[in-house]
């Protein structure tokens, strides 16, 4: 439907398209001008977004919000866009990310329009992608989400800014290059001359075979931007290299794609092959959850340590699809939100930390605590909520995915909470030497964050809390989707 005959979704591509165009059409030299343009415009992304999450009527469930024009009738395209249970969550968070991010960037000082103009259009392609259900536009909405971070990394970023960005931007064009010939070919062998992915659901329509061949390419080529192990080397460096809003971006909206990609496409046009790699997913997913612990636990940089705190985390929403059930499903994409706001306000806080302190180094800081209590307890509490400390958000994901995880792979499951302990030590340990340890007298004179930059940290750690407290406002969402998609599935 189109509430009200209002095409919401649309309107978010636009908010962000005017955004765009508002940036372009400011001199360079209005820098102030432009900030608040991106934060008007971003901020009506969010508003939209948690408008829709707010009126999706939950008792109907499905598809809502359609809207569907043919696009290119010779080849069966369609602009197609709706909002179901799990699109619905990765849209408010990418408002939430969007926003918080572009306020985080207030004091930037160098190429201002230009950064927020790429910014802009690499949040133009997260909402299309999670509001598609087309495979052309979804292709389509894929790149362009991935094309302007090399930029945003190579010319903002730091510490080995031009590797960092060279390697992500590889990496995951190697992941497109296996997703364009695994729908090429679930689009011909369907034999309907159409890309929609709602035509391309049909029970039946794709032999076993077929089924496990796409599977594989598009669980490859997602699984590279979702960070899956051993495809994850790029999202370490590419964290640590990028400027903060586009770190906040990458962890907490990016890496979702690719495990929204596997959700969408791979499980949605293929379930046999779904259940055929399943054990092969939930190794691969307990693999990179004691990886990610057990590296992140020797690093001596800010950015690595949360950078391979979310391969780990991100092992965990592989886990959940993995066991090919309700609750696993329901976790895993409550962890996909959940670990999105967290990364989020630890790459925001990390930046605040960075642009005062200039250092990273983990035995350059020390005392931070005494020194800049609002930046420290913004990083803490997102270090709570990554050890799945009970009422914040991560718990309820966490939680639901290894109970989901003991019922089908009691060895793996038991590998995962290994890491998951691993993952609290080395959190631990940061949060001591970092904000607790021998202060720094070189860093005596810092200040702490004003009001005005704490808005967006507040932001993300009030989110934090909210779904922490009241996991059933996403959980409802999340379940009007998986129910049907496992009650659809052959015995």
């Amino acid at each position: 439907m189109i509430l009200g005959g209002f095409p919401y979704l649309t309107s978010i591509l636009m908010a962000c398209l005017l955004g765009l165009g508002g940036i372009l059409m400011l001199p360079a030299e209005r820098a102030l001008a432009i900030k608040k343009v991106s934060a008007l415009f971003s901020g009506i992304t969010l508003v939209l977004s948690l408008f829709l999450f707010v009126a999706y009527d939950r008792e109907l469930g499905g598809m809502q919000f359609v809207e569907k024009y043919l696009w290119v009738e010779a080849l069966g395209i369609y602009y197609h866009n709706a909002a179901d249970g799990f699109s619905l969550p990765m849209l408010l968070l990418t408002g939430i990310v969007f926003f918080t991010a572009v306020l985080t960037m207030w004091e930037l000082e160098h190429r201002v329009k230009e950064f927020f103009a790429l910014f802009f259009l690499l949040v133009t392609g997260v909402f299309g992608l999670f509001m598609s259900l087309d495979l052309f536009f979804i292709f389509v909405w894929y790149d362009v989400s991935l094309f302007p971070m090399y930029l945003l990394i190579a010319v903002w970023g730091s510490t080995r800014k031009e590797y960092g960005a060279m390697k992500l931007t590889l990496y995951l064009l190697a992941g497109s290059a296996l997703i364009l010939p695994a729908i090429i070919f679930l689009v011909v062998k369907a034999g309907l001359n159409t890309f929609d992915l709602t035509a391309l659901m049909q029970p039946g329509l794709f032999t076993p075979y077929e089924q496990k061949l796409a599977f594989l390419l598009l669980f490859i080529g997602f699984g590279i931007l979702a960070g899956v192990w051993p495809f994850h080397t790029w999202s370490p460096v590419g964290h640590v290299a990028a400027p903060t809003a586009v770190s906040m971006v990458h962890a907490g909206v990016l890496m979702k794609i690719g495990s929204f990609g596997i959700l969408r496409i791979a499980i949605y046009l293929c379930p046999e092959g779904w259940q055929y790699w399943s054990q092969a997913m939930a190794l691969l997913a307990a693999v990179g959850i004691v990886y990610g612990a057990l590296v992140g636990l020797g690093q001596t940089d800010l950015k690595y340590v949360v950078g391979y705190s979310s391969v780990s985390h991100m092992g965990i929403v592989g886990l959940g699809l993995a066991t090919v059930s309700v609750d696993g499903l329901n976790g895993a994409v409550f962890q996909m939100f959940a670990h999105g706001v967290m990364t989020a306000l630890f790459f925001s806080s990390i930046g605040y930390i960075y642009d005062k302190t200039h250092t990273k180094m983990i035995d350059e800081l020390g005392g931070l605590n005494r020194i800049m209590p609002k930046a420290s307890a913004f990083f803490i509490l997102a270090a709570f909520a990554g050890i799945g400390v009970p009422c914040l958000a991560s718990f309820w994901g966490e939680l639901i995915v290894f109970m989901a995880a003991f019922k089908a792979f009691p060895l793996r499951g038991i590998a995962a909470i290994s890491g998951l302990v691993i993952s609290a030590l080395f959190m631990l340990r940061v949060v001591q030497k970092t904000f607790y340890g021998p202060p720094n007298p070189k860093l005596a004179h810092l200040v702490d964050m004003s009001p005005a930059l704490s808005v967006p940290r507040v932001i993300l750690a009030a989110v934090i809390v909210l779904f922490g407290l009241f996991p059933s406002l996403l959980f409802d969402v999340i379940q009007t989707a998986s129910l049907p998609l496992i009650g659809g599935l052959t015995p």
